[in-house]
């Protein structure tokens, strides 16, 4: 029998312990598997035996559980490896080479190239997964050759990820949020309430993912460069892309022969072909679940009732069918066609092996109900005005210690209304506004997060530089936030919040320029 943690601040130690460890050493597998066991020696107390069978029983379930197969996890996971397929093939083919000699007629200096990168990840915003991986994939020819180093790369995926999809209704999160927020709503009274122009409500409310993308188009045109971010841009500069001491990041196909028979069309369509064929399969997956259920079909229902993984996986097979195919019209070998997919699949089991561990820990955090302790120690006893950003801060920690922003806002959401009915109703969608900003941010800053993992896999840069290069940058964007949540709760008005922050982010952004200046790359 498991021992409950969720009253006591010991369920706060495994993840600590990770995050310490993988930060302070570099080693994220190690980091974790101390993490994992420190949980489970936790929950088992200290039998070494019950620890030993416990963490066996839970890395098994990640595959096959109550008798049958795990399929979001295994959807995802043959995702990854398709996609690492597909991008090796699209380097093989020359189409990598053929896109970069392109772009380069039409994207002149380092500057355009951070923009198209950011806007691609724009406008890629089904879901965040999708958007770190396939981006990625595009824009490295584009970023290698202007010496933008992968961390840039990796911050400007992540920071168009999540943010765009938390505040975007099409989308998997979106959808996500919507029913959450229908459920809560109802359960309040609030049953009139249209979902989906409740959440459009609430987008100017969400501050952190407004100010972080924001921030984001400054670094790009601006080239502010601070922190660790500075010495890998000018090591980029120095053709170091990445890190080659600590050997080849995930997701890294560099090795690879090029034929001389690549056109552009070997990239852009392979990628359209898979966006538009995992749109599909969103929609598809989600009217067949609002047929069982007896629904009318709508698009938001389908989004709402969607299998994410699977539509990713045989999305990402049928592109995969179409860059073999155009790769055999470009007349590549045959042998180099199978190199490509073995090289490429190769590639991404780094990639697989950490987001396996990270799914592992979570699944010991659950146990320990780590989130349910974070959420718990939202007391009554601070003062109604200082709620929002209180719920921004604890949200952000829960979301940093247990690496997923869907289970803080399963977790968070809830609380969040419960405390708004319970002293001002009027004041509910900020609040809940302040849970989804500040999930985000702690999945930014997370090591453990699924999301962090893969936008650093999408950019081929090592994970710790990922984490520690975006930090800066995120803590610039929180601290923004966190005053306009104050500033919110004081006085009640969107508009002060958003005109404090406003002030605040332009501040921050010539100080930021000043010192880049100072220390002009």
């Amino acid at each position: 029998m498991m021992t409950s943690y969720a009253d006591s601040a010991l369920s706060v130690l495994p993840p600590l312990v990770a995050i310490t460890l993988a930060i302070l050493t570099r080693k994220v597998l190690l980091s974790l598997g101390l993490g994992i066991i420190f949980g489970a020696l936790l929950l088992t107390q200290f039998s070494l035996v019950g620890t030993g069978e416990y963490i066996v029983q839970t890395a098994s379930q990640l595959v096959w559980k109550d008798g049958e197969l795990s399929s979001w996890n295994v959807y995802i996971l043959g995702f990854l490896i398709v996609l690492g397929m597909i991008t090796a093939l699209i380097t093989v083919s020359g189409s990598a080479r053929a896109f970069a000699d392109w772009a380069k007629l039409r994207i002149r200096n380092k500057r355009d190239a951070k923009l198209m990168t950011i806007f691609l990840g724009c406008v890629v915003f089904i879901d965040d997964y999708f958007n770190s991986l396939v981006v990625g994939s595009i824009s490295r020819p584009i970023t290698d050759r202007y010496h933008i180093s992968r961390a840039k790369l990796a911050y400007i995926l992540d920071s168009t990820a999540a943010p765009i999809c938390v505040i975007s209704p099409v989308s998997s999160w979106g959808a996500y949020i919507i029913a959450l927020i229908g459920g809560i709503l109802t359960a309040h009274g609030f049953a009139d309430s249209g979902h989906l122009s409740v959440f459009i409500q609430m987008i100017p409310m969400n501050f952190y993912a407004l100010f972080s993308l924001l921030l984001l188009v400054c670094v790009a045109i601006f080239g502010l460069d601070v922190g660790p971010m500075r010495q890998h841009e000018l090591n980029a500069l120095r053709g170091n892309l990445f890190d080659e001491s600590k050997g080849k990041p995930p997701g890294a196909v560099t090795d690879l022969p090029e034929a001389d028979t690549g056109k552009v069309i070997g990239l852009f369509l392979p990628i359209a072909i898979l966006v538009f064929a995992t749109v599909y399969f969103m929609v598809s997956s989600g009217a067949e679940a609002l047929v069982a259920k007896d629904q009318v079909f709508s698009m938001l229902g389908a989004f709402e009732n969607t299998d994410v993984s699977f539509s990713l996986f045989f999305g990402s097979l049928v592109g995969l069918i179409v860059t073999v195919l155009l790769a055999f019209q470009q007349k590549v070998e045959l042998s180099m066609l199978f190199k490509g997919m073995s090289v490429g699949a190769r590639s991404m089991l780094p990639a697989i092996y950490i987001l396996l561990f990270a799914w592992t820990i979570s699944s010991v955090i659950g146990q320990l109900e780590t989130g349910k302790y974070m959420a718990s120690l939202a007391t009554d006893n601070i003062p109604f005005a200082l709620l929002p950003a209180m719920l921004f801060l604890l949200a952000g920690i829960t979301a940093f210690s247990t690496g997923t922003s869907w289970g803080t806002f399963g977790i968070m959401l809830p609380i969040a209304a419960d405390m708004a009915m319970g002293s001002d109703s009027t004041m509910m969608l900020p609040m809940l506004a302040a849970v989804l900003s500040g999930a985000v941010f702690g999945d930014h800053c997370s090591p453990i997060s699924d999301t962090t993992i893969l936008s650093s896999t999408g950019a081929s840069c090592h994970h710790i530089d990922h984490v520690v290069t975006q930090l800066p940058y995120a803590l610039i964007a929180a601290l923004v936030s966190l005053v306009g949540y104050i500033v919110l709760g004081f006085t009640g008005s969107l508009m002060a919040g958003l005109v404090c922050c406003s002030i605040l982010f332009v501040i921050s952004i010539v100080i930021l320029r000043f010192w880049a200046r100072k220390c002009a790359i």
